[in-house]
């Protein structure tokens, strides 16, 4: 620490306390180690704007030999865009004394730095023992850091409130004991666009001042378990609002200060149309369930008396009606089964089982009448999959190509990278028509239901895989399967 020559603003800065009943002093030593320990910068600014004393901190925060800024001119020292608003509080200082005044003001550093400096300016031109203005300042860079960075997220959050698709809302807490008691803070430009309530108006009040004495108990109830889990919880409710959304999907997560939760954001989507979308499709599977007892209890069992019927007469007699008659019942019980399949195998397949391909299509050849036709298999995979449908899928491809190939046809089945294939070396599938084939009722065999491909179709999904017709290496069609779990 560099000597400080105190010769002329010791008498001065010696006393540090006066009152109208006694003048404290303090002696050299005490003084010299007062000032030397101050971590802040104490300045005293003489009536002509030039610093009079300037404290040994000054080395240490700034880089500058106190010694050489006295009778130097502070502004030289400060950022030319703070001057004027150091000037401005020198001159409400003097011409105002109420008291201190602070100001956050940007100094230069010996090495040509800048760092941000907070001053808190006293008029004491009246004492004698200082005459000028005092100043104390300190360091506040990192302060300022902090609060640039605090702005920046402040204006991300802004950003991410008005712009997220997602409802938001905040709640305070207060506790009561035993209750709480939950008030709405903010909501944010979502929640409002798709509730068409607005932050205004449900500020500072309660579930059960907005959505009334049930709903309003029932919110109530789930920001209570929130607070009382201290973590996130997530569940769906229904609240209907004026803009004619009703199901929603909330996270409910709490802001826990100083051991108690504060807050809780909770942030929410809509699902009504989801919700609703469930809703049909599952009226049109119970209605699909109900039509599908009917076809196998209500129509399968008097056509079964049909068939037997005619069977019967056949044999008592010759006619050339019978055969047409016999024909057209066998018809109608291949729809039958087939609407039947068609109605029960959508179902997402939950316990999927190991199933060797091999031993899978060796069993569905044999259950189709296949005559001359050759089947390869490649490779020995093992997939995961219901066994009963996957039946379903390799029969109805199987026939669909000894239907379109010939009974001398080649079927492939093998892996390839993205999962298996199944391919025949018939005359294929126009590009236009192969999203089509999989309709219900679409057939271009003579005698088919048009249910074969729908069947394969629907059962690949309900396996969560992707089907595909694609040009064959004979061309003929070529299925793939893609999603498939290969073992």
């Amino acid at each position: 620490m560099r000597n400080v020559s105190y010769r002329t603003q010791s008498p001065r800065i010696q006393r540090i306390y006066h009152s109208t009943h006694s003048t404290i002093y303090i002696q050299q030593g005490t003084y010299r180690k007062l000032v030397e320990e101050l971590s802040d910068i104490v300045t005293i600014i003489d009536s002509d704007g030039t610093m009079a004393y300037v404290s040994p901190s000054v080395e240490h925060t700034l880089g500058y030999d106190p010694e050489e800024m006295v009778g130097a001119v502070g502004y030289e020292y400060q950022h030319p865009d703070d001057r004027e608003a150091v000037a401005e509080a020198i001159e409400a200082l003097r011409t105002n004394s109420d008291g201190p005044r602070t100001i956050e003001t940007r100094f230069r550093r010996a090495d040509g730095s800048w760092c941000w400096i907070e001053s808190t300016l006293q008029d004491r031109s009246e004492d004698p023992s200082i005459g000028g203005v005092l100043v104390s300042s300190r360091n506040i860079s990192q302060r300022k850091r902090e609060e640039r960075k605090h702005r920046q997220l402040g204006e991300e959050y802004r950003t991410l409130l008005a712009n997220v698709e997602d409802s938001i809302f905040f709640l305070s807490v207060e506790s009561t004991d035993p209750e709480y008691v939950f008030r709405f803070e903010r909501l944010n430009r979502a929640y409002e666009e798709q509730t068409g309530i607005t932050t205004e108006e449900v500020r500072g009040k309660t579930p059960i001042d907005v959505f009334g004495d049930d709903l309003g108990t029932e919110l109530h109830a789930n920001y209570r378990k929130c607070v009382q889990a201290r973590d996130s919880i997530s569940y769906e409710e229904e609240i209907l609002v004026v803009t004619g959304a009703r199901f929603w999907q909330t996270i409910l997560t709490p802001i826990i200060t100083d051991g108690e939760v504060a807050q809780i954001i909770g942030i929410t989507r809509n699902i009504t149309e989801r919700v609703e979308q469930e809703r049909r499709l599952q009226n049109q599977k119970d209605q699909l369930d109900e039509f599908a007892s009917v076809v196998s209890h209500d129509l399968r069992n008097p056509l079964n008396v049909a068939q037997g019927r005619a069977e019967l007469l056949a044999n008592d007699r010759d006619s050339e009606h019978l055969t047409p008659i016999i024909r057209s019942l066998d018809r109608m019980e291949e729809i039958i089964s087939d609407t039947l399949t068609l109605a029960r195998q959508g179902q997402i397949v939950s316990d999927p089982e190991s199933v060797a391909l091999t031993d899978l299509v060796d069993a569905c050849w044999q259950n189709v009448c296949t005559e001359e036709a050759s089947i390869e298999i490649e490779d020995d995979v093992t997939i995961r999959g219901d066994p009963s449908r996957l039946r379903h899928v390799f029969e109805n491809l199987l026939r669909n190509a000894l239907q379109h190939g010939g009974t001398d046809t080649t079927v492939r089945i093998d892996r390839f990278d993205r999962g298996i294939y199944v391919e025949d070396a018939g005359p294929g599938i126009p590009e236009d028509a192969r999203e089509k084939v999989f309709e219900a009722g679409q057939s271009s065999a003579s005698g088919g239901t048009g249910f074969g491909l729908t069947i394969v179709k629907r059962i690949a999904e309900a396996h969560v895989w992707q089907v595909r017709i694609v040009d064959g290496t004979d061309g003929g069609a070529r299925f793939e399967f893609t999603g498939v779990d290969i073992e």
